[in-house]
């Protein structure tokens, strides 16, 4: 069965350009489907003049990257990705339609047609991974791209333990099958794009590289990111969950001196195991109520988020012991920066773990995913 490729930009604000590139894409065997996200009455010839040759949806006001993504991934899911099965008088089974590959690609002309046709290719035979066309991040790249791809980079082989190059490419070739998973995933704004690579990454997925050539115009004066805000969404998640560890570190140190201080007083006896196991308590009680609420904002179950939170307390306090006994022990590595190693390593576990299993929360049903944009033109 032959593969139907569709490439998805997502436009806010497109310069002229944006024309040429969907010429060169319909040339290459693409169908195109562009997202207007608000970009306004200034843009609409241009938008106009798109909906001649590809399928423009337009969202009323600016939305942001991910709203823009998953409002053409609903629309490619339901109108253009499909197969049928139709049993024949004889009783054989016949498939038709097209099996379809989806590329995503920024509208700024950074994207070689030939690269989104080469990592297209690719998807159609590795239908069970995510596929990235990965930058060669060097002199060329402008500072802003290339300083927060190498932060991203580090913070997500930090939390998921994988190794890629380019978390924040935007060209990203897969399988129609990955379209109801990817309309889950949080985020309406850049984020989208790096919690798609740590959900993915959570649940297994392949996620493959390709090299790719890109073109930054005008030191990629096109792009829409902000650096400040922009880079907190990316970041904010992680960046709470670190304010939580570290007031229950506050937490439970201070609960420790205090027991210690109160049973060594006592002559109470195994003073110091009582006190670290109370100090414990408090601070992994105080942990999960700020994680459930404040950092993951989760409406799971109090008994089975509690519970599971609980085994993961119990693996990390094990596996800690075990791995800060073999750096130290075992290793010969200095006693502290070992206890450092070890932390860095549980802190990315947890953060994971707490994130994509015990406070996981999909989006509600009433997500802006879920709201019909408006329609530029009909599928062509």
């Amino acid at each position: 069965m032959r593969n139907r490729y569709i490439a998805l930009i997502p436009a806010y604000e497109p310069e002229q350009r944006l024309a040429g590139l969907t010429d060169d894409l319909k040339k290459r065997g693409f169908d195109v489907v562009v997202v207007d996200d608000g970009s306004g009455p200034d843009y609409r010839a241009l938008f106009e003049e798109l909906a001649q040759k590809a399928t423009v949806l337009t969202h009323a006001k600016n939305r942001g990257k991910g709203a823009a993504l998953k409002t053409g991934l609903n629309y490619i899911n339901k109108y253009m990705a499909y197969t049928e099965s139709v049993l024949t008088p004889a009783g054989t089974e016949v498939v038709s339609g097209r099996d379809a590959v989806i590329v995503t690609v920024d509208a700024d002309g950074q994207h070689l047609p030939d690269d989104v046709r080469r990592v297209a290719e690719i998807s159609s035979q590795r239908r069970d991974a995510l596929v990235l066309g990965s930058r060669a991040l060097d002199k060329d790249i402008p500072a802003r791209s290339r300083f927060g791809n190498t932060v991203t980079r580090h913070v997500y082989s930090a939390a998921t333990g994988l190794r890629v190059h380019d978390t924040q490419t935007g060209l990203r070739a897969f399988h129609r099958g990955l379209i109801p998973r990817l309309l889950e995933i949080e985020g309406d704004r850049y984020e989208y794009e790096i919690n798609m690579l740590m959900q993915l990454a959570s649940e297994g997925v392949p996620i493959i590289e390709e090299r790719i050539e890109t073109v930054y115009e005008d030191n990629n004066r096109g792009s829409h990111f902000r650096t400040l805000s922009d880079s907190f969404r990316v970041y904010k998640e992680i960046l709470k969950f670190s304010a939580s560890s570290l007031a229950s570190f506050a937490i439970d140190y201070g609960m420790y001196a205090l027991l210690l201080a109160v049973t060594g007083a006592a002559g109470i006896a195994n003073s110091l195991v009582i006190s670290n196991i109370g100090a414990r308590l408090v601070s992994g009680t105080a942990n999960y109520t700020m994680n459930k609420r404040l950092v993951f904002k989760s409406r799971t179950g109090f008994a089975k988020s509690a519970a599971q939170y609980i085994l993961l307390a119990g693996f990390i306090l094990a596996g800690n012991t075990i791995v800060l006994s073999m750096l130290a022990g075992t290793l010969g590595i200095n006693r502290f920066a070992a206890k450092l190693i070890t932390e860095v390593i549980f802190f990315a576990i947890s953060w994971t773990v707490q994130k994509y299993v015990i406070f996981f929360r999909e989006e509600s049903d009433d997500a802006d995913t879920d709201k019909t944009p408006k329609l530029g033109t009909q599928e062509r």
